[in-house]
């Protein structure tokens, strides 16, 4: 039986205290006996923990008590093991780096679109002013090999920084198409998707939630394979199944 919830949630929002928030979420995650990985910087936070469902739901309860963190939006999946050695929660500079860019906000972050909507636009091979759909891989080319989406272009990279130089090659793929961009959870797109609008990428979205919300919510329509995760679940199917335990399963 999968009794572990994992979670996955992240926020862009201006933190001034990070010492503070970083002691008050390692007290939150120890009375809980989660374990995980949490990064606070003053751009915001990431987080990746899992435990109990009742010490992972608290967890969250506890951590919207701060306004700046209400309405925080958590991916969950489920595994038989906790996919983490131990709790960290660490102090960064970004929760994601991305040549020296601040994650756009508000009224300035880029459209998003819903894995719901774009499943539609995905069957119907164009989007809802029946422009042609591309989607764009915004991982490094290690996660692309455990799964993408159909006929998404990839990029050859190895580290997210690399993104803006890989672009060049790939932007006859990207003219006069509506561009979804994508990652595992959301959080690189926050940063990529308002970028290439202004590298001149006009028609951009970014899939709200990554892959692991279109996962939970449509499951694997139009997506080939699973989605690597940073544990040791090593990548989930479309049903949220970690690999880890399929391959227990099979050697059982």
């Amino acid at each position: 039986m999968d009794a572990v919830l994992n979670i996955a949630a992240y926020r862009f929002v201006d933190i001034a205290d990070v010492d503070a928030v970083i002691a008050h979420v390692r007290a939150l995650a120890e009375a809980r006996e989660l374990r995980g990985t949490v990064l606070v910087a003053p751009e915001g936070i990431n987080i990746f923990l899992a435990g109990t469902q009742s010490g992972v739901e608290g967890f969250l309860v506890a951590l919207q008590e701060d306004e700046r963190f209400a309405g925080l939006e958590a991916k969950r999946s489920w595994s038989r093991h906790v996919p983490f050695a131990k709790l960290k929660v660490k102090r960064k500079q970004e929760i994601i780096a991305f040549a020296g860019r601040q994650a756009a906000v508000g009224a300035q972050r880029a459209p998003a679109v819903e894995a719901k909507d774009l499943a539609r636009w995905l069957r119907a091979g164009r989007d809802d002013d029946g422009r042609r759909v591309v989607m764009l891989d915004t991982r490094n080319r290690e996660e692309v090999g455990y799964g993408t989406f159909h006929d998404a272009v990839t990029l050859p990279i190895d580290n997210f920084n690399d993104l803006p130089a890989a672009i060049d090659g790939v932007r006859g793929q990207l003219a006069d198409a509506t561009v979804v961009s994508f990652c595992t959870g959301g959080v690189r797109c926050e940063k990529a998707a308002p970028w290439l609008h202004d590298a001149g990428i006009d028609h951009v979205y970014q899939l709200e939630g990554g892959i692991l919300r279109y996962f939970e919510d449509v499951g694997g329509d139009g997506y080939d394979g699973g989605c690597f995760v940073f544990d040791e679940r090593i990548a989930l199917d479309p049903a949220l199944k970690p690999l880890r335990d399929a391959a227990v399963e099979a050697s059982a």
